[in-house]
């Protein structure tokens, strides 16, 4: 908020870290803005810009408004400054990519390698192909200013690692940031796969305050985006959904050693174990929608059923939680004509009507890159948050005078 003369309300001066906070939303456009919003002098907002210049965190072009002189330059959030890494890790394979600084996939490829190899080997082969990635697009090793990691399950967001997920055996307790960090120097905050899927898809959908983001792939996930905000629950444990038991279910033992776990018996992996059961070839997720795709009947009734047992668990959800928007993703959403079917049936006859009244049922908005997009966001929102911008920039600040000093000796 502003004070009654548009400045900031402190009793300290607007760091370089909050100007670009002010430029990145758009809320300044001119350094007489800059002014305006934090009360700082034009020599401070001068210092200010001129090391956000040089860091290539913003631009300034001229053709601003004419106030009786010279236009204003303008100055605006330098997305092409940098970069950052996205590793969205799944149980059977891996997206990684480059991203500029507001977000943007700029390359993008998929890693065929299952997290049972352990974490060890597939983050190494995951900071290999990062490191290739880099060298094709062109960028600038040296201008990766962070990493955004998911993996599947409960994720201890401050240590950085896995918490008891049956999805991933050997992960647990493995802090996973200093296996990156040895590689690239960087920032690496790590989150849930679903979780990072909900933040790309709020990003898309920002007039959505309340949104249900819901993973079907190999596994099955659930994030919550509640009053605009991610909801992780006291642990870390919100929308872990794929171990709800559902009743009536065929006896299916489950990872976790519970039975009939919603992931046990309407999972992309179940799936595949039943209809490999049902004599087709299938060995993979995308392996099943593509028998959907072509038409065939036992797939289409399978993902139909896995639909209905998934709107089960969501119904109560629904009831719950009054979300606007069920977005659905993961590797079946190639399949999602009557999986969705199947969700729709069982969340509108079990649902309250004023909680489905308005609700919306629809595929992912980013067409298979909200795994990344949404960790490249959540490395963005630290790494260029108004401290760690500070701290970045004495850092760099520090270097130099060292530097110079060390040079006139």
């Amino acid at each position: 908020m502003q004070g009654r003369q548009g400045r900031r309300p402190t009793t300290s001066p607007a760091t370089t870290g909050e100007v670009l906070k002010l430029v990145r939303e758009g809320l300044v456009a001119t350094r007489t803005d800059i002014g305006r919003a934090t009360g700082l002098s034009r020599t401070a907002v001068a210092a200010r810009v001129d090391r956000l210049l040089a860091d290539g965190l913003v631009t300034e072009l001229q053709g601003g408004a004419v106030t009786g002189g010279r236009p204003a330059a303008r100055l605006a959030f330098h997305a092409a400054g940098g970069t950052v890494l996205a590793a969205s890790v799944g149980v059977s394979r891996s997206s990684l990519a480059v991203c500029d600084l507001a977000g943007s996939v700029l390359t993008t490829e998929s890693l065929a390698l299952e997290a049972a190899v352990g974490p060890d080997r597939l983050m190494h082969a995951v900071g290999e192909v990062l490191a290739r990635l880099l060298d094709e697009s062109g960028s600038d090793p040296a201008a990766v200013r962070g990493i955004g990691l998911s993996i599947p399950g409960t994720v201890d967001s401050a240590a950085g690692c896995s918490v008891g997920v049956p999805a991933l055996p050997g992960w647990e307790d493995v802090k996973l940031p200093p296996l990156l960090t040895e590689r690239f120097g960087v920032p690496v905050r790590v989150d849930n796969d679903v979780n990072v899927m909900a933040i790309a898809e709020h990003h898309a959908r920002p007039e959505v305050d309340d949104l249900l983001v819901v993973k079907v792939s190999t596994g099955i996930g659930a994030a919550i985006v509640s009053g605009g905000v991610l909801q992780r629950g006291a642990g870390g444990a919100a929308g872990e959904i794929g171990h709800t038991r559902v009743d009536g279910g065929p006896g299916v033992v489950c990872r976790c050693g519970n039975v009939d776990c919603l992931e046990a018996i309407a999972s992309g992996s179940a799936l595949i174990r039943d209809l490999s059961d049902a004599g087709r070839t299938v060995d993979s997720v995308a392996g099943v929608a593509e028998l959907v795709k072509k038409g065939d009947a036992e797939a289409v009734r399978l993902v139909r059923v896995a639909g209905r047992r998934l709107g089960e668990v969501l119904a109560g959800a629904v009831n719950l939680l009054n979300p606007a928007v069920i977005a659905v993703g993961g590797d079946l959403v190639g399949a999602y004509e009557p999986l969705v079917a199947g969700v729709r049936e069982v969340i509108y006859q079990r649902s309250m009507t004023a909680s489905t009244q308005t609700l919306r049922i629809e595929p992912g908005a980013l067409a298979g890159r909200s795994g990344v997009t949404g960790c490249a966001i959540l490395v963005l929102d630290e790494v260029l948050s108004p401290a760690a911008v500070d701290a970045a920039l004495a850092t760099r600040e520090v270097g130099a005078a060292a530097q110079v000093s060390s040079g006139a000796r």
